[in-house]
């Protein structure tokens, strides 16, 4: 296994430079098991799979987690508004950085993570395979 921390500083795109981050050190495989930080907006995906909500607030990353790979990125994220309430959903592109986030990725070098279309859920979804 081999281990990767980075901080991202204000106004990064929290979703693009973790994809950017995947290719540029050309990780196959691995999950990201710290997330912490702060944004100044978020975009979500709901549940259903549809719907993308956006919020432009002061907000707290309370999780952060997922697999990520040079091919594919999928990730959830959990962020407490300023009221401590929580919201949380499927991070998509258009997540914005306020001062900090500081991300730990674990590479499984043993695997590579990518992807396929699954008809039944009309997704591309992840694909294992043993290295």
């Amino acid at each position: 296994m081999k281990e990767f921390a980075v901080r991202l500083t204000k106004g990064k795109d929290l979703y693009k430079t973790i994809f950017e981050f995947c290719k540029e050190n050309n990780i196959k495989a691995g999950v990201i098991v710290s997330g912490v930080g702060c944004l100044s907006q978020a975009k979500m995906r709901d549940a259903g799979g549809k719907n993308i909500q956006t919020l432009v607030e002061p907000l707290e990353i309370v999780s952060l987690m997922g697999t990520v790979s040079s091919e594919r990125l999928h990730i959830h994220i959990s962020l407490a508004k300023e009221d401590l309430s929580v919201v949380g959903g499927h991070m998509v592109e258009g997540c914005e950085v306020n001062t900090t986030c500081e991300l730990v990725i674990l590479e499984l070098e043993s695997y590579i993570f990518g992807k396929v279309f699954d008809e039944t859920t009309g997704y591309n979804e992840l694909m294992i395979t043993k290295r």
